[in-house]
């Protein structure tokens, strides 16, 4: 038996030789702000975001994890890998897995349908980033439900997940105002999750953001409604991008979006919308097209809802970024308030976040 350890916001719209290296010990500083000038972002996150090698205060369960050389599995649709599908690689997995997996995945359209185990910790689909793969499926929620109806799943307990270099897609065609129209790229359960350069595409409800601590850099993520949505506590990094979900007014729980990009090529639309009693969203030195509402964000007719949402802006920048027009529930907060969401402290990340694998010559390994 494996031990099991144990918010919404609207728009339109980131081989293997491992290195032993002699390195002083790192640590995480969850306290250093992420900077205004994005084009120092890169260093921060390097400064930041250390490898497993050398660095202190990681969890338990994770430093051993990445404590030896990962197991290397690779996915190529012309069957010169291990395996021609993802999901047939994803089912190798073992249960309760205790070392970091790696997926490699080739070039290529997969027609799948994908499910991260609630038993299968650590593991990292990494996508070529010279021909980054595409995954796509159809579901529905008139056909699996709402959070069942995911391209790519990772499940409650499916902890230390990672991606890289991914495209996510749901093809379900876009809502007409039929019931049950929900079609979700991917949905993340499992705690302690990254995703760098990682692409995300639907209509309805793309990404449920589900529960957890969960960190997205350098993503994309398109929709027409709702298309961020869920019950995490998250970072988002220069994604180009949601309503939060809450009930719990002691829960703490919330979306952070640091140097992202709201863009869009539909009818004005907001940033966020009281969806439930206590959603909680923060957007920082983001750019905001001429597609959000000048009034930025709704309470959807709910006076009651908007006492007790969280929504707050800090140093936004845009046509659409328009603080003097945004109802009076709306926070603008001062750099002391804003810090707690623009540090790596708002998800605890020095205990478990780390860089994408550096991952070299599985092409020429595995094809020769």
């Amino acid at each position: 038996m494996c031990k099991n350890r144990a918010s919404r916001v609207t728009f339109d719209a980131v081989l293997v030789t491992i290195l032993v290296l002699l390195v002083p010990k790192v640590v995480s500083d969850d306290a250093d702000p992420i900077p205004s000038d994005k084009s120092q972002v890169s260093a921060w996150f390097d400064r930041n975001v250390a490898p497993a090698s050398g660095r202190e205060g990681l969890d338990p369960a994770l430093a051993r994890a990445e404590s030896k050389p990962p197991r290397i599995i690779s996915v190529r649709q012309d069957g010169s890998g291990d395996f021609e599908t993802i999901s047939g690689a994803i089912r190798s997995v073992p249960r309760c897995n205790k070392y970091r997996v790696i997926i490699f995945i080739g070039g290529g359209h997969y027609f799948e349908k994908l499910k991260v185990d609630h038993y299968q910790t650590f593991v990292t689909l990494y996508g070529d980033p010279s021909d980054v793969p595409v995954i796509w499926y159809n579901g529905s929620a008139r056909t699996y439900g709402t959070t069942n109806s995911g391209t790519l799943t990772v499940e409650t307990t499916a902890d230390y997940f990672m991606a890289v270099n991914l495209r996510i897609v749901n093809t379900t065609p876009r809502p007409d105002g039929r019931l049950l129209a929900q079609a979700l790229a991917m949905r993340v359960s499992g705690n302690k999750a990254a995703y760098y350069n990682v692409k995300m595409h639907g209509y309805q409800d793309t990404l449920c953001d589900d529960k957890g601590y969960h960190f997205f850099k350098d993503c994309h993520i398109e929709g027409t409604v709702d298309f961020i949505f869920g019950n995490a506590k998250s970072l988002y990094l220069r994604d180009v991008i949601t309503a939060h979900a809450n009930d719990d007014p002691n829960a703490d729980l919330g979306y952070s979006f640091v140097h992202c990009s709201v863009t869009g090529n539909t009818m004005k639309t907001y940033l966020g919308r009281t969806w439930r009693s206590h959603p909680k969203v923060i957007f920082s030195y983001t750019e905001m097209g001429d597609v959000v509402h000048p009034r930025g964000w709704s309470s959807l007719g709910r006076p009651q809802y908007a006492k007790t949402a969280y929504f707050a802006e800090f140093e936004n920048r845009g046509p659409g970024a328009t603080p003097d027009q945004r109802p009076g529930f709306v926070k603008r907060l001062s750099g002391a308030v804003a810090k707690q969401f623009i540090t790596l402290a708002h998800i605890n990340a020095s205990t478990w976040l780390l860089p994408p694998p550096v991952l070299e010559g599985i092409v020429d390994d595995t094809c020769s």
